[in-house]
């Protein structure tokens, strides 16, 4: 029984490179968005929508290719789909005024930061000893988003800005996740193997 659970949980954790991959692109873009102060807000939009809808795509993939073994799959499916649709509608729309995007963009990380906080809370009940880190990590994501939220019009002005944390914040997490679901991949696959 130990080891079907294992070989359920190896499964789940099998496209560990998934969040890898958009936390590396959330990163990235905050990163560029913090030092590109002189670009114009056009541009920041265009560079967002894609890098909404990339990773509203992959975590839209993750969460199809784990509905069998994770509890909380139908969460990221949402997402995904959620972020997608921002990526498109943002995309479709460049004309969005500073007041919109940060709403796009508070809500679309405000949801990312909410499935952190779950995924730390499912790293706890698989095991992993510093799912804390995570938890603080989703955490500081929801503050970045509530800052963008709480006030639309203060947040256009400081869009590079609080962008930027709040992508490199959620980036980082993604990162770290997929680096601690490959740690359990690699210890399940040694104790299976």
């Amino acid at each position: 029984m130990t080891k079907r659970i294992f070989k359920t949980i190896d499964r789940a954790i099998k496209y560990w490179y998934v969040p890898l991959i958009v936390g590396l692109l959330l990163l990235v873009t905050g990163i560029w968005t913090l030092f590109s102060f002189e670009e114009s807000f056009l541009a920041l939009s265009l560079l967002f929508s894609i890098s909404f809808l990339v990773s509203g795509l992959m975590d839209v993939y993750f969460a199809i290719s784990h509905r069998h073994e994770l509890d909380n799959w139908g969460w990221s499916l949402v997402l995904g789909i959620f972020t997608a649709i921002i990526g498109f509608v943002l995309l479709t729309r460049p004309e969005l005024s500073m007041i919109t995007l940060p709403l796009y963009v508070g809500f679309g990380v405000l949801f990312r930061s909410i499935m952190a906080i779950g995924w730390a809370l499912e790293l706890k009940n698989y095991g992993v000893l510093d799912w804390g880190n995570l938890m603080i990590i989703g955490t500081l994501g929801a503050l970045f988003s509530f800052i963008l939220l709480w006030n639309p019009l203060f947040a256009g002005m400081t869009i590079v800005f609080w962008t930027a944390m709040a992508l490199i914040i959620t980036g980082g997490f993604n990162i770290y996740l997929a680096g601690k679901l490959r740690s359990l991949h690699r210890h399940l696959e040694h104790t299976l193997g």
